[in-house]
């Protein structure tokens, strides 16, 4: 195992502490579901990370998705170089977001038109509010496990059954907001068609992730997308998959084309930027000319098409059209690493199951099949956490909660994947032990 040193990150966070809410800037950072304090990065190459302590870890979470070809790619750094020569904003229309949303319109099979956000959250509150505005309703639905940013009418939780208003989630959330947000299990279509019955012409939108990545990697069920997109289509209801993690992930085209189904309206966000802060929303043209200045639905953004945004994903978007076998590349080794997990759990701990599609994976501490939040939460979070500080200790850095996809890059190759695999074994062993 590898002696890691800690100090650096340790005061790091203390002085923290003083000045951040929690120490940290998005609440998973904190370690809180995996116990001690949070590892702050120095740098990264590839697939590794560089902590301020000098310790090194190959990477597994790639800044959430975004990092699809490793960090620090050297054509992404050279467009971002290149961009911020001619300033760093403007506020003003510019040649970059132009050829951006023609790349991303040809690229993504149901976008007509798209809108320029600053992240994920902007994109999936615009998207909301457009099917609103569209329609001219108000409900939404939306499923139990699947996180559409920090936007009011996500936050919120289940009510007493499928087919009640949900209760908010959050402190802030006001209970006339949760009234008009709707929840379902993912992966019941029977939930979700007890909902449209029950609230005739009162719903605006269903927003789901087609391929969950926020209570782990969850997959949608044979049929279900499809059966979506018919109750969509029967009630006039706007489908709009959030796409923000699995959009140039999956496939060119995102989980929708690998997928084969379409929906009304798409939001994107992470690889759209390279690794800058950005987002979009797209759809049928119908839809989104109903956007400002466009129609009567207001949304606007000072940073929107930043240059050095568009600029970075531009080249990351413009790469991936280009070398489309890379999604191949991605999926045989992410396959080789599901096959390792395998044995390695086979050998110390029969009660797993292992959740993959491309290059997103999960693996759970849990014998039953994972197929929706419910599913998700029956698995064994203290094991997890041991699992997981054990893989740090020997450099591999996963991501800090049982309930987070694994994002793997085109950098990993086989020599990682053997590391990772040694580490793995090792780490479930001493998991197990230390739980026992």
């Amino acid at each position: 195992m590898n002696g890691l040193k800690k100090d650096n990150s340790k005061k790091l966070f203390q002085k923290a502490l003083q000045f951040i809410p929690g120490g940290v800037n998005s609440p998973v950072r904190a370690f809180k579901a995996v116990g001690g304090n949070p590892i702050f990065i120095s740098h990264a190459k590839g697939p590794y990370l560089y902590d301020v302590d000098g310790n090194s870890y190959i990477e597994l979470i790639n800044s959430w998705g975004p990092m699809i070809l490793g960090h620090a790619h050297e054509i992404i750094e050279k467009a971002v170089s290149d961009a911020i020569k001619g300033s760093l904003s403007f506020g003003a229309p510019t040649k970059n977001e132009v050829e951006m949303a023609e790349l991303i319109v040809n690229m993504v099979p149901s976008v007509e038109k798209v809108r320029m956000v600053n992240s994920g959250t902007e994109a999936t509150m615009s998207a909301i509010r457009l099917a609103r505005g569209y329609t001219g309703r108000e409900k939404i639905i939306k499923f139990e496990g699947c996180y559409h940013g920090h936007g009011d009418s996500f936050l919120i939780a289940a009510g007493s059954g499928a087919i009640t208003m949900g209760n908010p989630d959050s402190p802030g959330v006001t209970k006339g907001t949760a009234k008009d947000t709707l929840t379902a299990p993912y992966n019941d279509l029977t939930a979700v068609q007890k909902i449209v019955d029950l609230n005739p012409d009162s719903i605006a939108a269903l927003i789901i992730e087609p391929v969950a990545g926020n209570m782990g990697c969850v997959l949608p069920k044979a049929g279900y997308l499809e059966g979506l997109r018919k109750i969509c289509d029967k009630h006039n209801i706007v489908l709009i998959f959030d796409e923000v993690m699995t959009g140039f992930r999956l496939a060119r085209g995102g989980a929708q084309e690998l997928l084969k189904v379409k929906p009304d309206l798409t939001t994107l966000g992470k690889i759209i930027g390279g690794g800058m802060p950005v987002g979009a929303y797209g759809g049928k043209k119908d839809i989104m000319d109903f956007v400002s200045p466009s129609g009567p639905v207001y949304q606007a953004g000072t940073l929107s098409g930043n240059p050095v945004a568009m600029a970075a994903g531009f080249a990351m978007l413009s790469y991936l059209n280009e070398n489309t076998a890379i999604y191949k590349d991605l999926d045989r080794i992410t396959q080789k690493l599901k096959n390792e997990l395998i044995k390695a759990c086979d050998a110390v701990h029969k009660n797993y199951t292992i959740n993959q599609i491309g290059s997103m994976i999960s693996l759970f501490f849990s014998e039953d099949p994972v197929e929706n939040f419910e599913d998700a939460k029956k698995s064994d979070t203290k094991l997890f956490a041991a699992y997981f500080n054990a893989m740090l200790n020997r450099g591999v850095y996963l991501a800090p909660s049982q309930f987070e996809s694994l994002f793997i890059s085109a950098s990993v190759n086989e020599g990682t994947i053997g590391k990772i695999a040694q580490a793995a074994r090792e780490s479930l062993l001493e998991a197990h032990e230390n739980m026992t």
